[in-house]
This record gives C-alpha cells, structure tokens and sequence, in this order.
C-alpha cells in the first residue's frame, strides 16, 4: 500500500502543533497532524496571550473568536504588610504601535479548543490516541511510520511534541536541562476570600516571594506557590497563600486544577534537521512560566516557520528562508529562558530582602520578551522590526492596518497617494492606504506575512524595493 503523501507532517496536537497545521491551512498546504491524546487540553497549562501574540492572532484571523473570552490584565503589583506597596503598567502603557497593551488572561484550552474545531472543519482533523513510531529522512522527502503502522510521506515534518520530544530525540539534537530546585504548585479554582480582589497580577512579599496571584477568564483564579519540594498536599499549598495575603483568608469554592511543576531550562542545539525536519514549541525551548513566555513564545514560532515553508513549496524559496527559522528564533529562545530565569530566580534569592519589588522590577526591565513587543530580527532601524499597527483611511473607511494584512502573502503597504505602474507576482498583495498619521507615511513598506519588516523605502524608490526583492 503506497504512503498517503503531504506536504506537512506535525508531530504533537498542543497548541504550537495545531497553530502549525492551521496556518498551514491558510497558506493552501496539506497536512497531517498526530497526537497521544484523545482531544484538546481541557483545563490548565498556560495562562496568558500577551500584546504581540494577540497582533498575531488579528493576522491569523484568529482575534475575534478568543479575545472575548479572556480578561485584560496589564498591572502588577506588589503586596507586603497587609498592603499594596506598589501598581505598576508602564511598560504596556509606553507600548507603540499597539492597540491592545496588556495580557489577554485566557487559558490554554481555549486556544486549543478552536483550532481543533477549525482544523477539524476543514477536512485536517486531528489523528488521535496515535503514536509515531518513527521518522525517516530520505533523499527528497521525509517518511513518518504511526503506531499502527501506516506510513506517510512527506516533504517536511514538524516537532511540536513537548518537551520529551520524540521528533528531537529520534535525531539525537542535544538538549542539556538546567533544574534549579525551585518547585512550585499551580492551583485554578473559584476563590472565596475577604483579600480585595483586582485584576492584577499580584506579587507577594512575605519572607521570601513565593505566592503570586493571577486573574483568570471567568470566575477562576490562579495561583503559583513555590513550594520547593516535590511533596506536598493542595492544604499546605493554600496554607501558604493564606500567609501570604494575611490579614485577609482565602478558600475554594472550587478546583478547577491542582498540579505542580519544577523549573527547568534548556534551549535545542538545532531547530532545523537535515533540511527537513523543524522543531517548535517546547519541543526546542523550555523555560520557567514566570513572565507568561512559554506559549506566547511557541506560537511565534509557527507564525515565523509556517509562511516560510509556504514561500519554499509553493513560490520557489531557496532553503536560505528555511535556515533563517533557526536564525531568528533561537536568539528569541535564549533570551526568553535569560528573562524567565532571573525572575524565577528572584522570587527565592535577593540581596537586600526585596524579593516581590525586585520582580517587578525585572518585568520591568525585561518588558519586550513579557509583551512579545521587543522582539525583532536581523536588521537595522525599521527592518526586521515589527510593524506597528494604527488606523489608516482604505479607500473610504478608516480601518486597522493589522486587519488588511494576509498571512499566505507578503504585503507591500503604500503610505500616501502615489500610481504604481508594476505587476506583483502572486505571493504578494498591494495595499494602498493614502495619507495618514502612520509613522510609515510617505514611504513604501514590504511587510513579511508574519507582519515584520522586510524592507522599505520612499515612494518614488516603490519600483526599486519590488525588483530588489523578487
């Protein structure tokens, strides 16, 4: 029996895997994408879309659906003495070219959950309670063998599995893991309590700081306890909340999720095998959860790989664009793992007894990883930054700039009134917006599919950014 052929296999259903599959959807590839489990995540794990995330979202007409769900939160705040010592946002608030300046507080389910629905709508549902049990890669193709022993072709396979991941391991791609001893419990759940409940996230300052609280969409709430031993019963995890907010007393009503989890960090020494073979997500980076990085960060990664791999399949790329994935996103992976590091690091270490305020004083300082809005690639000025988002005139409406932008195409955006008189070829929309109050007026900008800056120039040089390009 001859191999089903794709173009894309996915290795891992969580929410970096079915992000891939669905982009890839978007840009017209074919796709298998297998999984352990028996459905999406249901309840836990992540907990927060930060700002750039949420302009990813917009790009993947993805927005819509998901903000509503979740609650704005941009303020963090430090409690100590039965009081509130600080609230600090000035790090969303100085946020440039962005609409939404604060985390989208909505758990990891919920993002999961519509992907699965899309993908299953579009005829590339998900294989579940499936193994793979191996990956080839062969001269032009890869060939992936399932557990029940089909087998499927492919010219890609994609790593999203974790981070035990079997597509990393099967390759033997080093993946050395730092474990500082710092355990923590992760508690969901409806809260009674007399503590004057605000949407922040609060950081409490006790002897050392080992309790933060985290709003959640809906009625939940979630907390972090470092407990720093692996036994521990949910009694003593709420004892320690409870020390934490005194004078005020906090209970649940009920338990959503209980669970625990030790600080680990590592960064693969690959994401691009063989020319063929990738890895995203957790499956090439772990790190702690402090600074809401983990799942923000995956989901970068798909948006960074997917519309490259589209560009190499279907528009004749050279495998330069497909080198640039590891390029760009391992420097992100390292910085990430430095910002959450010395945040987990000073809830438990600090010289002068301050450990609550100096955390937010590194959120602070590590700001453009905590929004995702720092992060740029290679480049100077405005190339390989992120393109910031306004209100433009589009004809005869006022609309956002992320909304006219298509992930299966790059985007040559016209800032002011100008003919062109030069054909596009397919893979790239032009966009006229005339006269604004864009940063950008008065010049020509070609905007990536995953909306950064490919180049730019004036007006009368449009002609000559095009040709230099194609």
């Amino acid at each position: 029996m001859s191999p089903q052929v794709v173009d894309l296999v996915i290795v891992g259903a969580g929410p970096v895997g079915l992000m891939c599959a669905y982009l890839a959807k978007l840009c017209g590839m074919s796709t298998v994408i297998v999984d352990k489990s028996e459905g999406p995540l249901q309840v836990g794990r992540a907990d927060a879309l930060n700002a750039r995330t949420l302009q990813l979202l917009e790009v993947g007409k993805l927005f819509d659906q998901l903000y509503p769900l979740g609650k704005p939160c941009n303020t963090s705040s430090v409690w100590a003495d039965g009081k509130f010592l600080s609230r600090q946002s000035s790090w969303w608030d100085e946020l440039e070219g962005c609409f939404h300046k604060h985390f989208l507080m909505l758990g990891q389910s919920f993002v999961e959950k519509l992907l699965d629905e899309k993908l299953t709508l579009s005829g590339a549902a998900v294989r579940r309670s499936t193994v793979i049990k191996d990956v080839e890669v062969l001269q032009d193709n890869c060939l992936t063998t399932l557990s029940s022993g089909e087998k499927i072709q492919s010219r890609y396979v994609i790593g999203a599995d974790g981070s035990r991941s079997f597509v990393r391991e099967k390759f033997k791609v080093p993946f050395e893991i730092v474990r500082p001893q710092i355990v923590w419990a992760v508690l969901d759940g409806v809260v009674e309590t007399d503590f004057p409940k605000v949407p922040e996230i609060i950081v409490f300052q006790a002897d050392t700081s080992d309790v933060a609280w985290i709003p959640r969409e809906g009625d939940i709430d979630r907390f972090y306890v470092r407990m720093d031993t692996t036994e521990f019963t949910l009694e003593e995890a709420v004892a320690k909340i409870n020390r934490a907010i005194k004078p005020h007393v906090l209970g649940f009503k009920k338990m959503e999720w209980f669970s625990q989890f030790s600080v680990k960090e590592s960064v693969a020494e690959k994401f691009f095998i063989q020319d063929r073979v990738f890895l995203v997500g957790d499956a090439s980076h772990i790190h702690s959860v402090n600074g809401g990085q983990g799942l923000n960060t995956g989901l970068a990664d798909a948006f960074n790989l997917i519309w490259k791999l589209n560009m190499t399949l279907n528009h004749g790329a050279s495998l330069d664009l497909l080198q640039s994935y590891e390029s760009e996103r391992k420097p992100v992976a390292l910085s990430v793992i430095e910002a959450s590091g010395e945040l987990v690091r000073s809830t438990k270490y600090s010289a002068n007894g301050t450990h609550a305020e100096d955390y937010v004083r590194i959120v602070q300082k590590r700001a453009g990883n905590i929004t995702g809005m720092g992060i740029r690639y290679a480049g100077e000025g405005l190339i390989g930054s992120r393109l910031y988002d306004s209100e433009v005139r589009f004809g005869s409406e006022t609309v956002r700039l992320y909304s006219l932008l298509n992930y299966s195409k790059y985007t040559l955006f016209v800032f002011g009134d100008v003919e062109l008189d030069f054909e596009l070829p397919e893979y790239v929309q032009l966009v006229v917006v005339g006269s604004s109050d864009s940063v950008y007026v008065g010049q020509a900008v070609l905007v990536r599919p995953d909306a950064y800056i490919e180049s730019t120039v004036s007006l009368g040089r449009a002609r000559e950014l095009l040709s230099s390009f194609i």
